[in-house]
């Protein structure tokens, strides 16, 4: 599914990680922030995980997609797998995470189970 994201309110580390299968960036990340000042959005392609983290109190993030949202063909990474080394700034700062989020696999599990 691709992805336009913004952040209308507040400002987020944004990051897209190649997941693509033979890709000769996989597991390669982008991240950028984003806030309303900037008015810039990021685009995530199809084959990209995506992920962001708050950097104020609060944050709006809004998407465009490709395709109607499908809960039952999601699947996610775990945010902070040492292997793809996403150096997010939390400064010190213990992120909080939905109970699904805290059960996503590593990349390795992640792409085994392909």
């Amino acid at each position: 599914q691709v992805k336009m994201v913004r952040c209308t309110l507040g400002k987020v580390w944004d990051v897209a990680v190649d997941i693509r299968p033979g890709s000769p960036t996989l597991g390669k990340h982008f991240g950028l922030e984003l806030g309303p000042e900037e008015m810039a959005m990021l685009y995530i392609p199809i084959g990209f995980a995506h992920g962001f983290v708050a950097l104020t109190e609060w944050a709006d993030v809004q998407y465009k997609m490709s395709s109607v949202y499908d809960g039952a063909t999601e699947a996610g990474i775990m945010w902070n797998d040492p292997d793809l080394s996403v150096p997010w700034p939390l400064n010190g700062i213990k992120p909080v995470l939905s109970d699904r989020d805290q059960k996503h696999p590593t990349f390795r599990e992640y792409r085994l189970n392909l």
